[in-house]
């Protein structure tokens, strides 16, 4: 007899994720950029395009969810979804697509989350490790040895912060001075509310801006 599938979708403010799984082998990954977060640092509301773009996506993943027989499905949305005043024009049609209510995480939720599944594979006895994910909208900072000793979720993202301040190609120099102070403000502040993060042996990052750079 053949295991239950299980899935997980992702709706981050830059990219939209799909996952299902047995509990122990994946079946299908996908991932989409989608902007989501399209210009809500801005404006505070999500843009209707970028609606259009990740529900676009998600007609796609229900199609896959739908030949796979999935037994269960949980859809998480995040920072994008998080900041924009208008969520609920997203999050109506992504239930009538998907069959269920996506859930808006906190930034403690997924700070959390992405330090359970980051840590999940790696010996207990190996930390504490911080586990730090880079988002479009968010960056997520949680330290920990087996489970989360403390955790912060700052507004600070690669959308965010390239839409705020990274207007040229290559970006000026002020418009970098600019970008690397706010960074330098977001991690301080980490530090004075994680002092614990001092204390990490491992440095664990997540998501497709650390893939990039690796």
């Amino acid at each position: 007899m053949n295991s239950p599938l299980y899935a997980a979708i992702d709706c981050g403010t830059n990219s939209t994720r799909l996952l299902i799984s047995d509990g122990t082998n994946t079946l299908t990954r996908r991932m989409r950029i989608t902007r989501l977060g399209q210009g809500v640092d801005a404006t505070g509301r999500l843009a209707p395009e970028a609606i259009g773009r990740t529900l676009e996506v998600l007609t796609e993943y229900a199609a896959l969810l739908a030949s796979h027989e999935v037994a269960g499905l949980r859809v998480a949305a995040t920072s994008a979804a998080r900041d924009a005043a208008n969520s609920g024009d997203f999050f109506g049609p992504a239930r009538e697509l998907l069959g269920v209510e996506p859930e808006l995480l906190s930034g403690t939720e997924e700070a959390e989350l992405s330090f359970l599944g980051a840590t999940s594979g790696l010996p207990a006895d190996g930390g504490p490790y911080l586990v730090v994910d880079i988002g479009g909208g968010s960056t997520e900072f949680a330290v920990g040895a087996g489970s989360v000793a403390g955790s912060r979720s700052t507004q600070m993202g690669c959308v965010r912060l390239s839409e705020k301040y990274l207007h040229h190609d290559p970006p000026l120099p002020e418009e970098l001075s600019n970008c690397l102070a706010e960074v330098e403000f977001h991690v301080d502040e980490v530090r004075r509310a994680m002092p614990m993060a001092a204390s990490a042996s491992r440095l664990v990052g997540l998501a497709g801006t650390v893939t990039t750079v690796a």
